[in-house]
């Protein structure tokens, strides 16, 4: 039984779910996995689906599992290139995976750099092959993700986009206010991105308390269980109302994760000398909440590994959040090394 309301997705004019479903999860699950993840969705009344072409086989799964039933999904991708051909053939390759004619939303993946848009938008730009394919009916609308709020309203005000996808939750928050705001005036649709912050928030109770009180934004979160969609359609099910626990509960979350933290996006990741990166990132929070015991035995590969940093700045070009790795690594062998000597007394 569904639950779920249905909004208008901006100017798009487009009916979809009121929550979304995000692709990056299926990576990791088999294809009959993948499959009952997804149609249990759909039968909970999730009707729009998230994903990219750089997310492996994402697209793949999606098209087999709606394959006969295009008219009752809205499906959205996005690809990475920043020029005309590149984006052409991305758009070419997702239309084979995803078994479709036309894809409903099509996104620039990723825009958070000036000098990305100056070349996006410029001659032999990726926004040209965009609105080529729009124009052959390859896909209908055109929108962005961005993790930078103060590039996406930038971006959102140009009147060139239906939709922006941005983090948000209720640790990171900043979209609310300026970004927000360009959005709605500019009548374009927003997708939230990260509900639990790249994972480390888990209470997901307590996570769409905080996204229900915006109406106006569908949050897209990945599933990699049917048991995980059904927690979360249960959610809509009843009246939202936030309480003064659920505010002090947010508040806990905020001062132990403080302002840098990983989402675990993955985007610094290969490391060329092999540190595995987005384990070793987490290591403070998991001795926040399992112990240092538990902490040092669960994270030792990844935090030897960190050994290997000679700070070559790599991780730093890709990082969308702007974190310096490299220092927080070092941080965090060191507090490595501190539980570990304290737990051989």
């Amino acid at each position: 039984m569904s639950f779920m309301r249905e909004i208008i997705f901006g100017k798009t004019g487009m009916k979809v779910s009121e929550l979304g479903f995000g692709g990056i999860p299926l990576i990791r699950l088999d294809k009959e996995t993948a499959d009952s993840v997804l149609r249990r969705a759909f039968d909970r009344g999730i009707t729009f689906y998230d994903t990219a072409n750089m997310y492996l086989d994402s697209e793949e799964k999606i098209g087999a599992a709606f394959r006969g039933m295009r008219d009752r999904v809205v499906i959205a991708s996005k690809s990475l290139k920043r020029d005309a051909a590149g984006m052409a053939g991305h758009i070419d390759k997702s239309l084979r995976r995803l078994q479709t004619d036309y894809i409903d939303l099509y996104q620039l993946h990723q825009v958070s750099r000036e000098a990305d848009w100056q070349t996006i938008k410029g001659p032999g730009g990726a926004l040209e092959a965009l609105r080529a394919a729009q124009a052959e009916g390859k896909i209908r609308f055109i929108g962005f993700s961005s993790h930078s709020p103060a590039m996406a309203v930038k971006l959102a005000v140009t009147g060139l986009f239906c939709s922006v996808q941005i983090p948000f939750n209720f640790i990171e928050v900043a979209a609310a206010d300026e970004l927000f705001q360009a959005a709605r005036s500019g009548h374009l649709g927003i997708l939230a991105m990260k509900p639990f912050a790249g994972g480390m928030i888990d209470n997901a109770k307590i996570a769409f308390k905080f996204l229900r009180q915006y109406p106006h934004v569908l949050p897209i979160p990945g599933f990699d269980s049917v048991a995980a969609v059904d927690e979360v359609v249960s959610f809509y099910a009843t009246e939202n109302r936030v309480t003064p626990d659920d505010l002090a509960e947010m508040e806990r979350y905020r001062s132990e994760l403080g302002r840098q933290f990983c989402r675990r996006c993955e985007y610094c990741q290969p490391c060329p000398n092999g540190v595995l990166i987005t384990q070793a990132m987490g290591y403070r929070v998991i001795a926040q909440r399992m112990s240092p015991a538990v902490a040092v035995e669960f994270c030792r590969l990844p935090m030897e590994s960190t050994r290997e940093c000679n700070a070559c700045g790599d991780c730093l070009e890709k990082c969308p959040y702007e974190l310096p790795i490299p220092d927080m690594l070092k941080s965090l062998y060191e507090l490595y090394q501190q539980h570990r000597q304290v737990l051989k007394k």
